[in-house]
């Protein structure tokens, strides 16, 4: 049965944690409990590591495994029972706000050869600032041949709360303009960088411009094909039923401050999401689980 190895460390002005495993290494924040690193020996990195992201106190880091919770995207373009949720009359920021909260680390434990790593954020009393409702989370993470994430939210208040959610993955890619998606042929998606048009996808997803596309009714398995490095990158989703595929190209990069202009062909996002009308419900007493397992096989 392997030894547990988690290592504290500082990434600038956060601490994280490395947690090494057989063959992987994982490296995660405890701001927002994220994911910001996760390779195997011998292999191209499976999360795109851009030099670019900023560890700073109270701000989102734009790489690996952001939680966006419990909206996702833009406030308002959430639905109205997701948006009712909120009580303030401050702006609300993008994805929510866990993504900047300071999670603990609840357990690491070996299961069987596999290694569990938990990481707790339980409501405090009176709920989140500007979000009083008592839902309580866990991030667990599962190293075994693969990386499974699972973002469990537990409603132990006394009223129903409907929320958005995302785990907002960035991938390694060669170059984006060679890879392509299986999995979503004949499904119907907006395509937020054409004024929310409702589309139908034909064929495998190739990219040529700038994409922020929402795709409904995905299937559980969708598979990045990287001819390039020779692989196909492997995402099996638990508890989602949409799922929302982003890269910002060449002028929204140069927009973006914690992004290098050139940085955006080595990168895909592909997030694992309850958002529009797979919104998750929960009722008193009522759990939900949002998951990914990810994991990369040869060409």
């Amino acid at each position: 049965m392997p030894t547990p190895h988690v290592e504290a460390v500082k990434q600038d002005e956060l601490d994280c944690w490395r947690i090494r495993h057989n063959d992987a290494e994982l490296m995660v924040a405890q701001q927002g409990a994220h994911i910001f690193s996760y390779q195997r020996q011998g292999e191209q990195p499976l999360i795109w590591q851009n030099p670019e992201a900023m560890f700073k106190t109270g701000k989102g880091i734009r790489t690996g495994v952001p939680v966006c919770w419990p909206w996702f995207g833009v406030f308002d373009r959430n639905p109205q029972s997701v948006k009712a949720m909120r009580q303030s009359e401050q702006p609300a920021g993008a994805h929510g706000f866990v993504r900047t909260a300071l999670w603990t680390l609840a357990a690491a434990e070996a299961e069987g050869n596999a290694l569990r790593v938990d990481f707790v954020l339980p409501a405090p009393a009176g709920g989140f600032p500007g979000w009083p409702h008592q839902v309580d989370l866990k991030l667990s993470l599962l190293l075994d041949d693969q990386l499974h994430i699972r973002l469990t939210s537990h409603n132990r208040g006394t009223d129903t709360v409907t929320l958005s959610q995302a785990l907002h993955t960035y991938f390694a890619v060669s170059d984006v303009r060679n890879v392509q998606v299986e999995g979503l042929d004949g499904l119907a998606y907006i395509d937020t960088a054409d004024g929310w048009a409702e589309k139908t996808q034909s064929g495998l997803l190739h990219f040529t411009a700038e994409t922020d596309r929402i795709y409904l009714d995905t299937p559980t398995q969708l598979n990045i094909v990287d001819k390039d490095w020779q692989r196909r990158i492997q995402l099996t989703a638990e508890g989602s039923r949409s799922t929302v595929i982003w890269n910002p190209w060449t002028e929204r990069a140069k927009a973006l401050d914690d992004m290098a202009d050139d940085g955006w062909p080595g990168m895909l996002c592909i997030e694992t999401a309850n958002v529009l009308d797979d919104v998750v419900k929960l009722a008193p007493g009522e759990s939900h689980t949002l998951g990914v397992s990810l994991s990369a096989i040869t060409l």
